[in-house]
């Protein structure tokens, strides 16, 4: 895809607001990654973003903290015009992973992001067209490991007049590939539409060793469905996981369990087919409660929808990309999974998205404390801006070019038909 020149004129204007900012997106990256919170706990990096943009409200910039009725969540504007223009809105992410800290390296999407951010204001409000109408914003968008922050906030209005949302996610750098420097969707098979659940069975106490047979065993509920879905593994397709923890296996070895518990995800590449597939794994926890005699009790969790690709915000992205030198591919070959899942697939079901990847140095994958090692580092950072540079130009072109917005909302609407169609 040739560049406008109005794209042209925008890479330089966004390069030279990177520079700008540069000491303080480094600081926000650095805050947020020695200091990792957990999911609606992230109080420290909710409080160091909007103190940014607060001590730059004479720009223009509206900051609202704890919006959407979540603690832990933040929207930042600024408008230009009188507001009846095209509204474009990034992501940011933050929360960290119990133990582990920011193993999945969410101190860079917020860094990237609060850059995008800065940088489509700073670029479109020096070159834009005179006359032109637009708001961009920053959500602070908490708890995408476990908490579903984002459904929250679609549940609440906060993307109800939004045009279109834009965010990136770090990955491992390919050692065979180290000038990848980014994809503009997700390898083949991720993200995997994802239900979460948590399942209690109850029995009866009894002295283990004096009356074993007084007791009805929990735990061998939690055994019993535990070997069920392993088995079912075998039947399910390769794009398609399940994957669980025991939180609770009983107090005591001298008391019969009555309690035990676990924690487990379903995934599947759409919201159609993880449905059947969530059916197959309730039957295994409902055949072990009634093998060992217990009740099920099932806590379901937020349910993360795969995320849909809009071709047009990608095909633009690799554009300019590839326009500032950078190495980057619509997306990997075929045969190259993913599995990862997001609450950023709930809002590509309801407004135009993009949720990019981009490589990192790291010595282990996603989730492990050798990629929060390299989410900290220097090279990183450099990667999350020279992506997020990217990502603005995307949206300045977007706020300008009513052709390019028509092809993103088209291209929307036309994903949205297929899917219902699919899902009947």
């Amino acid at each position: 895809m040739r560049l406008q020149a109005s794209q042209l004129r925008y890479i330089k204007k966004v390069q030279d607001a990177l520079r700008k900012y540069d000491s303080d997106l480094q600081r926000i990256n650095r805050k947020i990654w020695s200091n990792p919170e957990v999911a609606y706990k992230e109080h420290k990096a909710h409080d160091h973003i909007c103190e940014l943009f607060e001590g730059l409200k004479s720009q223009g910039y509206i900051v609202r903290r704890h919006a959407y009725g979540l603690d832990t969540a933040f929207e930042i504007q600024y408008q230009h015009g009188d507001g009846d223009g095209r509204i474009i809105a990034f992501n940011a992410e933050y929360d960290a992973l119990p133990g582990i800290g920011h193993a999945c390296g969410h101190n860079l999407i917020a860094t990237s992001s609060v850059a995008a951010f800065i940088t489509t204001c700073e670029a479109i409000n020096a070159a834009a067209p005179s006359g032109l109408s637009y708001t961009v914003r920053l959500l602070g968008t908490p708890a995408e490991e476990s908490g579903g922050g984002k459904i929250r906030l679609l549940n609440n209005g906060a993307y109800n007049d939004v045009d279109a949302c834009l965010m990136l996610h770090p990955a491992p750098m390919d050692p065979a590939r180290p000038e990848l420097l980014s994809l503009a969707t997700a390898p083949v098979g991720g993200f995997l539409a994802n239900d979460k659940v948590r399942v209690t069975f109850t029995g009866k106490p009894a002295h283990a060793a004096a009356a074993p047979w007084e007791g009805i065993n929990a735990l061998d509920a939690v055994v019993a469905a535990y070997v069920n879905i392993s088995l079912l593994r075998q039947q399910i397709l390769p794009s398609q996981r399940v994957h669980g923890v025991i939180v609770n296996g009983g107090d005591r070895p001298n008391i019969i369990p009555w309690s035990a518990s676990v924690d487990y995800y379903i995934r599947s590449p759409s919201i159609a087919t993880l449905k059947p597939l969530t059916e197959r794994v309730v039957k295994c926890f409902e055949a072990a409660a009634i093998a060992t005699g217990c009740k099920v009790e099932f806590e379901w969790g937020p349910s993360y929808a795969d995320v849909k690709t809009n071709t047009p915000i990608c095909e633009s992205y690799v554009s300019v990309m590839r326009a500032m030198d950078h190495h980057v591919l619509f997306t990997v070959p075929p045969g190259q999974t993913g599995g990862a899942s997001t609450d950023m697939g709930n809002v590509s079901y309801t407004i135009p998205g993009f949720h990019g990847i981009f490589t990192i140095p790291a010595k282990s994958g996603n989730h492990t404390p050798q990629f929060t090692d390299g989410a900290g580092s220097l090279e990183a950072y450099k990667r999350a801006i020279d992506c997020a540079a990217g990502m603005a130009v995307v949206a300045c072109h977007f706020l300008e070019n009513a052709e390019f917005a028509k092809q993103v909302k088209e291209n929307f609407l036309k994903d949205s038909a297929m899917s219902i169609s699919s899902n009947w």
